[in-house]
């Protein structure tokens, strides 16, 4: 059974390197906002299977070959008014799950063209601050943080 409706469940997947090089991609949709990785969950989809399925959407790469780590933090936001029509009537408010994939090093990505306009890689301080989302760059400063407690 397939909804026209997104379920108010997300992830947010940040892409980062051992050296906290991140990943962020420009939204086709709305030039000039940076993101990392974020999708809603199908029906049925487990959130690591949202978030393998949103990176290799996104970015062309497959999750599963490197470290994704569900970071346990979950951010309940307001829908921003402009993409709310894609929620059933009466939904405001979305669940983000926090994961993020740490990759070797920087690699190349093959952007989906309907989603992304372009990707660049930064420092995590950097990438903090493009990013339009709060959500998205308090997860990016948590990086140390979350490099530390995995050693």
């Amino acid at each position: 059974m397939t909804t026209s409706h997104k379920i108010p469940i997300s992830v947010l997947v940040v892409i980062h390197t051992p050296d906290l090089q991140v990943l962020l991609m420009e939204r086709a949709d709305h030039p000039g906002y940076w993101q990392s990785v974020t999708g809603s969950q199908n029906p049925g989809e487990t959130l690591r299977e949202t978030a393998i399925r949103e990176v290799a959407e996104e970015t062309g790469l497959d999750a599963s070959q490197f470290v994704l780590t569900d970071r346990d933090q979950q951010n309940v936001y307001e829908i921003y008014p402009e993409w709310r029509h894609r929620y059933a009537p009466g939904v405001e408010h979305n669940t983000e799950h926090v994961w993020s994939l740490t990759l070797p090093a920087p690699l190349p990505v093959k952007l989906a063209a309907q989603e992304h306009l372009r990707f660049a890689w930064h420092p995590y301080q950097e990438a903090a601050q493009r990013c339009f989302s709060p959500s998205n760059a308090d997860a990016i400063l948590m990086l140390p943080k979350w490099s530390a407690s995995s050693h």
